[in-house]
């Protein structure tokens, strides 16, 4: 039966849920803040489709590694404590789940909608003919030292319990695969991930709009969502700046704004933004830029080909809700993207961004119905949003439709015990 669904969230998330939900018949409406789709955590992200490294932050080891980069001026991971509670619950329920049992659930969950994800978005890019600058290069994640070498060892073994295509390569064939990286760079080795892709989720969530406005979908965009009107177990409306839109059903894809939403209707979610930083640069010679995506480990920046640019994203900052793209973390991703391939862009000045990833404690996001009737979650994708857009909006569609959804979703529900 045909619904009117209503999806909060025009990002990558939100507005390939809007896809799934059309294309099985129901009539859709989109709302978003923004002047239009994809412009805040989908507008400049590193490009990776990857479910080849979709697996949770909380690890064996991440306690040990988050305490030394305290005391780093530029290191991968910063926390700034805040007065809020809710980061610090946060912080608590991450570091409980950096156990050996914790992570190997959590990594299956997450493996388990990534590739779900990606044949996904191959077959919506096989129907549709939609082109974002999009490549299926692979990734290579190099390591600079024999320590981190010896960590693709066991990121290699892990990969070969879920099947995951993999090549553990030594300095030689890596320069062959990714020919301008830089000679300064030492290289150790690195390991090849020949399944994933890369391409510019931005200009994916807009075509895929123009396509969706086409098709009957309608987009509310400069509309703020107000808050949810709840009466009787039962989702009977959403108030915003446009006034009360009311629909059969409403899925919340707001990103890391959801709990605000979702906190006073008794919906309290675990997410908390994780800050990260990008540039892009222009390409300036062909041969001097990556082929296709390259992860530095020992810097955690991930240096990716979208046409004729070059993006670089990285830092992980847990500190609050600001977007401000600071001079500091931005330049120090730039100085690594500039000194991996140091003639790719020349002398052309980089374009800086900051945006705020979704992050749950444990990994996963939450899918699926809530105990308020009408009311669906699709949020907490934290940094794999692009990589687990398409998998999360058909599963979502398939709910809404009555349907099983074609993977598991145990781990995925908004109750799971993710909290200490």
């Amino acid at each position: 039966m045909a619904m009117r669904v209503l999806v909060l969230g025009a990002g990558v998330i939100g507005t390939t849920c809007a896809h799934y939900l059309a294309k099985a018949g129901h009539e859709v409406t989109v709302v978003d803040r923004q002047s239009g789709a994809g412009l805040e955590t989908s507008f400049a992200n590193a490009g990776g489709v990857c479910p080849s490294f979709a697996g949770p932050w909380a690890a064996p080891g991440m306690p040990l590694k988050v305490a030394r980069w305290l005391f780093a001026r530029h290191a991968p991971l910063m926390f700034r404590p805040r007065l809020d509670l809710n980061q610090w619950r946060w912080l608590a329920a991450f570091l409980r789940n950096c156990t050996t049992e914790r992570f190997a659930h959590n990594k299956a969950r997450m493996q388990r909608v990534a590739h779900y994800s990606k044949a996904c978005l191959v077959a919506l890019r096989q129907e549709t003919g939609i082109a974002y600058d999009h490549g299926s290069g692979g990734v290579l994640q190099i390591f600079q030292t024999d320590e981190e070498l010896e960590g693709g060892g066991r990121v290699a073994n892990v990969l070969t319990s879920f099947n995951v295509p993999h090549r553990l390569i030594d300095a030689r064939e890596a320069r062959r695969i990714e020919p301008a990286l830089s000679d300064a760079v030492p290289l150790a080795g690195a390991l090849h991930l020949p399944a994933d892709e890369t391409g510019d989720c931005h200009l994916f969530t807009q075509r895929l709009t123009e396509r969706l406005r086409e098709r009957g979908v309608t987009f509310h965009f400069d509309t703020t969502i107000e808050r949810l009107i709840v009466e009787g177990g039962k989702l009977t409306g959403v108030a915003t700046s446009r006034g009360v839109l009311q629909s059969d059903v409403t899925v919340v894809a707001l990103a890391s704004e959801a709990p605000f939403l979702l906190r006073p209707v008794g919906i309290d979610l675990p997410i908390y933004p994780v800050k990260g930083y990008a540039i892009t640069l222009p390409i300036a010679r062909e041969d001097a830029a990556p082929r296709s995506s390259v992860m530095d480990e020992h810097s955690k920046v991930m240096i990716t080909r979208l046409g004729k640019r070059v993006r670089a994203a990285g830092v992980a900052e847990v500190g609050g809700y600001d977007r401000t793209p600071t001079s500091d973390e931005c330049e120090a991703v730039e100085r690594i993207a500039r000194s991996l391939f140091p003639a790719a862009a020349a002398d052309a000045r980089a374009e800086y961004w900051a945006g705020l990833r979704p992050m749950t404690p444990d990994g996963p996001p939450y899918l699926g119905r809530t105990p308020i009737d009408g009311l669906i979650l699709n949020v907490g994708q934290g940094s794999n949003g692009w990589t687990q857009a398409c998998g999360c909006g058909q599963i979502v569609a398939d709910i809404v439709s009555g349907r099983a959804p074609e993977i598991d979703l145990d781990g995925f529900g908004f109750d799971r015990p993710s909290r200490p």
